[in-house]
């Protein structure tokens, strides 16, 4: 359904079934309508320029760890290919309107938000609503909407104020959180969507799907991984990244930071009483619900924190307490601002300061000084003015280039790749940006599948990462299945959703051309393969407290041989 918000109207579109087949859902269906309505040749901002909410096949349908839902635009943060994924119910709620993709174009004069439902879409005005955090607005618009199963997708201060890391929020505590989508609805004046309705979604083979589902769950759950995400959640990484002295730490400098376990799963999980929480269709439950009972943040209850923000405010800002760490995630959540970005850019004014090239009062270990920032950040003062525009428009107006850590203007997750070198590959070919999910190549590396201090003879089993990945955002499966839904099982979803009779081979095609149809909207927005790269930083200075490092010539021995074995050209 595409929504003209200039005109207040909607209408139906449609694809033949053949063509159909090549974009099965999700990604591959987000990056086709996006080009066909021309993102590539529009500024993100601009009231023209198209934001999609996508599922897939099996979404609504039954099947574990199918209830998220894609959104994808030209990203504000980087001027390319914008994604990302939202988990908790939202996915399913698109999903029961019968809607496979909804699409925004256009901009309201005043703020609005929309209903969207079986019979099309209605229009209301948010204007009392602009200026609400993200809980405020989304328990107001599910209050406005009163439709039962009902899942509101909002934006907070930041995405009202176009700030380029501004996030899509849903559940409360469930994020599209990477990219700038939620600037994208600022700048078209939606505070918010929400998604209802009774369609149950229509699968070709609905008794094959729910049989498989049966056999999935017998044979996974209870698999160690699964049960080491249930008990311990994504932070579970913070001790293993620190004891490989891959945890990046004080802005990059470091691979470990000495107050580690004071953040870590054992402490969230033991100390603070957190407990699993699941998605709609999941039994990994990898989420932890926490409820502060002490001290100056008592009464705070949050689905997290998960790996990624531990690592952007305990890591790279140095901050020693997990309690602190919380009430930050918790601002971020209600500013609506993307917790990896928020920490990045935060870390960066830390360390210029330290170094005395930014007069700012910040430090490592400043909680509520970074709080401060992240708030002038939202509403755009002082520093945080310069900040909003994102890190690679930050650090060129104020002199920081050679400083400042990002990939295409996207800030890395909490993998160092001169310890996981595989990691190098991944964030310079990403298509979004410095992304760690693209390949969660550092599950290969931390796993023992392929030594993490190699360069050379990575491509291919990268590669199979990506391929595979990149049919999991197809049929936007959440990523903690990728232990479980190998080729042969994705090749089965996909068969008893779609009906069209895959083979593993024919599925990996699709794959690829997914990524070409995303690496030419990138050349449409004027990336090369000169922007396959990494930051100075990395490639000059070592870790400090072990010396680990990474060569331009090991990235350039690894781009060489990914871009053989896909057969793309270089520069």
């Amino acid at each position: 359904m595409l929504l003209d918000l200039t005109a207040r109207r909607f209408r139906s579109l449609t694809l033949d079934g053949g063509h159909f087949k090549g974009l099965l859902g999700g990604r591959a269906l987000g990056v086709h309508l996006l080009g066909a309505l021309g993102a590539p040749d529009l500024d993100p901002l601009a009231p023209d320029a198209p934001v999609v909410f996508a599922v897939g096949p099996a979404t609504g349908a039954g099947f574990w760890g199918t209830s998220r839902c894609g959104l994808f635009a030209r990203s504000p943060a980087t001027e390319g290919f914008g994604e990302s994924y939202c988990g908790g119910g939202l996915g399913e709620a698109l999903a029961r309107t019968g809607w496979r993709a909804v699409v925004l174009v256009g901009a309201a004069p005043e703020p609005v938000w929309v209903e969207v439902h079986p019979e099309g879409a209605n229009f209301r005005t948010a204007a009392d609503l602009w200026g609400r955090d993200c809980h405020a607005a989304e328990r107001e618009l599910l209050a406005r909407a009163g439709r039962p199963g009902a899942r509101a997708a909002v934006i907070g201060p930041a995405g009202e104020n176009r700030v380029r890391l501004a996030l899509v929020s849903s559940d409360l505590w469930r994020q599209a959180g990477r990219t700038g989508l939620g600037a994208v609805l600022g700048a078209k004046m939606v505070k918010g969507l929400v998604f209802w309705g009774d369609r149950r979604p229509r699968v070709a083979d609905p008794q094959g799907l729910a049989a498989f589902a049966r056999e999935f769950y017998r044979a996974a759950r209870g698999q160690p991984a699964v049960e080491g995400y249930r008990r311990w959640g994504t932070p579970q990484l913070v001790a293993v990244m620190n004891r490989v002295g891959g945890f990046p730490s004080y802005y990059w400098r470091s691979g470990r930071a000495p107050h580690w376990e004071r953040i870590a799963a054992e402490y969230l999980v033991e100390k603070l009483g957190a407990r699993p929480k699941a998605c709609p269709r999941c039994f990994i439950a990898c989420a932890k619900l926490v409820e502060l009972k002490a001290g100056p943040y008592a009464g705070l209850r949050l689905e997290g924190p998960e790996f990624e923000t531990i690592y952007a405010f305990g890591g790279l800002c140095g901050i020693e307490r997990l309690e602190d760490i919380i009430y930050l995630n918790d601002l971020c959540d209600r500013l609506g601002l993307d917790t990896i970005s928020a920490g990045n850019l935060a870390g960066l004014v830390i360390e210029a300061a330290r170094q005395g090239r930014l007069d700012y009062p910040l430090g490592y270990n400043d909680p509520h000084g970074v709080a401060r920032l992240l708030d002038d950040i939202a509403h755009r003062r002082g520093l945080g003015a310069v900040l909003a525009d994102g890190i690679r428009s930050a650090a060129a107006e104020l002199g920081l280039e050679d400083l400042a850590v990002h990939v295409k203007g996207l800030e890395p997750a909490g993998y160092d790749p001169r310890v996981l070198k595989g990691m190098a590959l991944a964030y310079g070919t990403s298509p979004r940006g410095a992304c760690h999910l693209r390949s969660t190549f550092y599950k290969a590396e931390l796993s023992g599948m392929v030594d993490p201090g190699q360069a050379s003879g990575k491509a291919e089993l990268f590669a199979d990462f990506e391929d595979r990945l990149t049919i999991h955002d197809c049929l936007i499966v959440c990523r903690f299945y990728r232990d479980l839904l190998a080729w042969s099982e994705l090749t089965r979803l996909a068969n008893t959703a779609t009906g069209f009779n895959f083979t593993t081979e024919s599925l990996r095609e699709v794959a690829r051309n997914v990524l070409e149809r995303v690496r030419e909207f990138n050349r449409r927005c004027g990336f090369t393969a000169r922007d396959d790269t990494l930051p100075p930083r990395f490639l000059t200075e070592p870790l400090e407290d072990s010396g680990a490092r990474l060569t331009r010539e090991e990235l350039e021995v690894m781009l060489a041989e990914y871009y053989a074995h896909r057969g793309w050209r270089t520069p």
